[in-house]
């Protein structure tokens, strides 16, 4: 395959792929922050429906990633890509507890916030720049400490 054959396949599997999550999103109801707030509030009204979205996605994708998990290439080509790391570290909790925190006030995460662009209302407008900023502001951070630990000695 070559290389142009190999970059327009990776697209259309890209935006095959992302269409189909996005729909996936608004259907289960993961774009809906009422939704999203009723299932954290464990002690109140729980709804538990996200719940069984979840496991329906763990049951779909985890076969899919044991077979991506033996795989040196993606079907496009495209060099497999897999978090190798098992280790718990500060970045992980720290990460993850930002993550839980923006989830619980904005009732988004990063693939539902895109995904409600497409169906209207001001709300993902306001998030997702505010998303892209703390990527960018993360980014930065990253890029600062890589410089100041290659310029240390040893």
């Amino acid at each position: 395959m070559g290389t142009r054959t190999s970059f327009v396949a990776t697209l259309l599997a890209a935006l095959a792929a992302g269409l189909l999550f996005g729909v996936g999103l608004i259907l289960s109801g993961m774009t809906e922050p009422a939704k999203v707030a009723a299932f954290l509030d464990l002690a109140g009204s729980w709804d538990p429906s996200l719940l069984c979205v979840m496991l329906g996605a763990i049951a779909v994708a985890a076969p899919a990633f044991r077979i991506a998990a033996r795989r040196k290439a993606a079907i496009t080509g495209a060099p497999m890509q897999l978090p190798r790391s098992r280790r718990i570290d500060r970045p992980l909790v720290v990460g993850s507890l930002a993550f839980g925190v923006g989830w619980g006030i904005a009732g988004y995460c990063p693939g539902p916030a895109l995904a409600s662009l497409s169906i209207g209302g001001a709300a993902p407008w306001l998030f997702v720049p505010a998303m892209v900023a703390g990527m960018a502001v993360f980014e930065l951070a990253e890029w600062m400490r890589a410089s100041v630990s290659a310029k240390s000695p040893g």
